[in-house]
């Protein structure tokens, strides 16, 4: 992503709403260039256009969620790819982090990818010969996921080495954790299927809190974050045996 449109990405999602005329000014560059870029950024999925103005994108969306802190998800992303052997079969579980990792996965190990998630299989669209086997199930058109006890049901005829997940908190008492419950279940099913959980997540989820736990900390292999980590979750989460990659960004 080029930088500029980071610098884009960073103004609206900080204010909301913001003119072209407003952008235009603060990267000096034209209106022309700026609605160019707009028209890009939407297409992705990364914010709205109205009239002269470029909006936030649903906060419920991936798209909206990937546009926050994109530049460290981007770098997780890569840097998780090294732990993929060339045409291995995993299960990657939904999420913005987990969809760029996905894509990268696909693009450079041509692996298949076991998913429940709409939204990556949509996503990988731009790599015409990735393989993807998307588990059926109860269709939750927000998160783009399927759920329930179908799903879970379709999870039990796979076994893999890995399953990639996202989180939405971590905490030493209370472990990983997810803010729905219902996605939490699922997860938890995948993860039977799998000899590693591997955990993708930007460093501010660290010392949060959510709703429904995913894992204790003894249940998860690998965590691969971003340069932010406070070293005192470094050292929590190894004296757990959990092996902690850190991203160069």
């Amino acid at each position: 992503m080029k930088e500029r449109h980071l610098l884009i990405l960073n103004m609206i999602n900080e204010k909301g709403k913001v003119s072209v005329q407003e952008l235009s000014e603060a990267l000096k560059l034209s209106m022309v260039t700026i609605r160019k870029d707009l028209e890009e950024l939407e297409s992705q999925g990364l914010l709205r256009r109205q009239h002269g103005y470029a909006v936030k994108a649903s906060p419920d969306s991936i798209n909206s969620r990937m546009a926050i802190h994109y530049p460290e998800k981007k770098a997780i992303a890569q840097t998780a790819v090294a732990l993929v052997e060339p045409m291995e079969t995993i299960m990657i579980e939904s999420g913005s982090t987990c969809a760029l990792f996905a894509l990268e996965a696909a693009l450079e190990k041509d692996v298949t990818i076991i998913t429940n998630s709409a939204y990556i299989a949509r996503y990988l669209n731009q790599v015409p010969m990735a393989h993807i086997i998307l588990l059926g199930g109860d269709y939750d058109a927000v998160a783009e996921v399927t759920t329930g006890p179908v799903t879970q049901l379709c999870a039990q005829e796979y076994h893999v080495n890995k399953l990639f997940v996202g989180v939405d908190g971590y905490t030493e008492e209370n472990g990983f954790t997810n803010v729905n419950h219902t996605r939490s279940c699922v997860v938890k099913d995948l993860a039977k299927r799998a000899d590693q959980v591997i955990v993708l997540t930007t460093s501010d989820k660290f010392g949060r809190q959510s709703v429904a736990k995913l894992f204790s900390s003894e249940e998860v292999h690998t965590v691969v974050t971003d340069s932010s980590l406070p070293d005192e979750y470094k050292k929590i989460m190894e004296s757990h045996g959990i092996h902690v990659e850190i991203t160069d960004i």
